[in-house]
């Protein structure tokens, strides 16, 4: 890596702190339960008290808004199952989500701090990620920078909703399989000098580098079965790099050496660990009588042999249902949207929104929390994810096919649902994407900017491109920011900000 080692940590860091500044600020703006926050936020604290989700009162929200936590139905101890909640999510967001009402309070602070924590993490490891592809400490910033001015985002960032998280996990599985790359590629460097050549080449051990990233890649099953899109392209893409590194170095059999010497180990990794770590989120369900579909009364009645089996069979059937649950939601929802219009922000979802009596100096004020993403920066990324295509084709950079593997990986599979099935589908569905796209428009500025050993008068022209594109994207999130976080502005002020009158209200 070139450049210097304390501004590669310093100024990611330093991105990642003016994330941290734009997230944490007036978190706990709106005072009120959000949108999907009706059942996360409830469900991530029935997931600290009792181990696993339960029923709650009618009215739920207000008695939360009146500083009561005590919103459960009430069972006998032996009558727990009776009031099981049943949910169709996995449940590591969700405890993810109970460590910070466990620390602040079961208040709106207390259930949106841990996205908000991820939120800058996300920025943090996004920075890095980038800097270690481009080799420029600089366009690291870059990629941090604009995903730190990103609105969609940043609204997942301060809200209780899983997919922030599933966006964190997939990033961070990505990150630490390029990582993997740079290091699997340094041994068989190592090789090629020192050992006697043969055929296949060497096994390289067991890479923990793809062990990390099996790790968060099952953590993402874990918060949304979503996650398994990316774990089955990136186990793919995976095994193509380590093709394409035994083929570079002049290995007669690059591709049966991959098989024999690459794939046992990638299966342990990309098949083993997710699937460890995703039973593993559900030790709060297996340890608890309180869960839907549990049986624990049968089972602990049986014997410890019965108890186990039964539990497994308890914990497959649930996962039936579920499954059931996703292939036939195809209930209509005034805010859903298909796939095709998410890259054009066509249809955004207001999370939020109340006309208050007063706060905007008028009398008629707005106050509102639109999940959208910053248009600059997404119609900007769309043309970089076309630059991608063609610079991939031209070139096969492995760095365009990386990225454009992870953009597919979250947008492609719901065409499917689209088609198939009719599902409901959101646009904050598309947040996986967004690193993906950011760090398409990274790679471009790259492009834009030009090689160090490029012309001045190209550097220089190519630098204030990219500086007044950056700027724009600056500006298009300081107009929007009102409406990102529940600021009382008057009504015309909210009305001006959206873009498209006919999908944005």
């Amino acid at each position: 890596m070139p450049g210097s080692i304390l501004w590669g940590w310093l100024g990611p860091l330093l991105v990642a702190g003016f994330g941290a500044i734009l997230r944490f600020v007036d978190l706990g703006r709106p005072r009120a339960v959000m949108f999907d926050e009706t059942y996360y936020a409830k469900d991530a604290w029935a997931l600290i008290k009792f181990g696993a989700e339960r029923a709650v009162q009618k009215d739920a929200d207000k008695l939360l808004m009146q500083n009561s936590s005590d919103i459960w139905q009430q069972c006998a101890p032996a009558e727990l199952s009776k009031c099981a909640s049943y949910v169709v999510h996995p449940p590591l967001g969700k405890w993810m989500i109970g460590i910070g009402e466990q620390l602040f309070g079961m208040n709106p602070f207390g259930w949106r701090f841990a996205g908000a924590v991820v939120g800058v993490l996300s920025i943090l490891i996004l920075a890095r990620l980038a800097r270690r592809m481009t080799r420029s400490t600089l366009l690291g910033c870059l990629a941090g920078l604009l995903l730190s001015i990103e609105g969609l985002h940043f609204v997942l960032s301060r809200t209780a909703l899983l997919d922030i998280f599933l966006m964190f996990f997939v990033l961070a599985g990505f990150a630490c399989l390029v990582v993997d790359r740079d290091r699997a590629r340094g041994r068989l460097v190592d090789w090629y000098e020192t050992s006697p050549l043969s055929e296949h080449g060497p096994w390289l051990g067991l890479r923990p580098w793809r062990l990390a990233a099996g790790a968060c890649l099952g953590a993402a099953c874990a918060v949304k079965w979503s996650g398994v899109f990316f774990l089955l392209a990136f186990a793919v893409m995976s095994l193509v790099w380590d093709a394409g590194a035994r083929r570079a170095v002049g290995l007669r059999r690059p591709y049966s050496g991959t098989l024999s010497k690459d794939l046992p180990t990638l299966l342990g990794s990309l098949g083993l660990v997710p699937a460890a770590v995703y039973v593993a989120s559900w030790t709060g369900w297996f340890v608890s009588a309180s869960g839907w579909g549990r049986n624990w009364e049968r089972a602990t009645s049986q014997g410890p042999a019965y108890f186990v089996f039964d539990s497994i069979r308890s914990w497959l059937d649930y996962h039936f249902q579920v499954l059931g649950f996703h292939t036939g939601l195809a209930t209509p929802h005034s805010y859903q949207s298909d796939p095709w219009s998410w890259p054009l922000l066509l249809r955004p979802v207001a999370f939020f929104y109340e006309t208050p009596k007063t706060g905007c100096g008028t009398t008629g004020c707005s106050q509102a929390v639109l999940g959208v993403g910053t248009p600059v920066i997404w119609y900007g990324g769309l043309a970089a994810l076309i630059a991608m295509v063609a610079w991939y084709v031209a070139t096969r950079d492995w760095r365009a096919g990386a990225v454009l593997v992870g953009y597919a990986a979250g947008w492609l599979p719901w065409f499917y649902y689209a088609i198939a099935d009719d599902r409901t589908m959101f646009l904050f569905y598309a947040i996986p994407m967004v690193p993906f796209m950011i760090l398409a428009l990274t790679l471009a500025a790259g492009l834009i900017i030009g090689p160090v050993g490029a012309p001045s008068r190209r550097r220089i022209v190519g630098a204030s491109v990219v500086g007044a594109f950056t700027l724009l994207a600056l500006i298009n999130f300081w107009w929007l920011y009102p409406v990102l976080t529940a600021e009382i502005i008057p009504y015309a002020e909210w009305h001006a900000r959206m873009m498209f009158k006919k999908g944005w209200i």
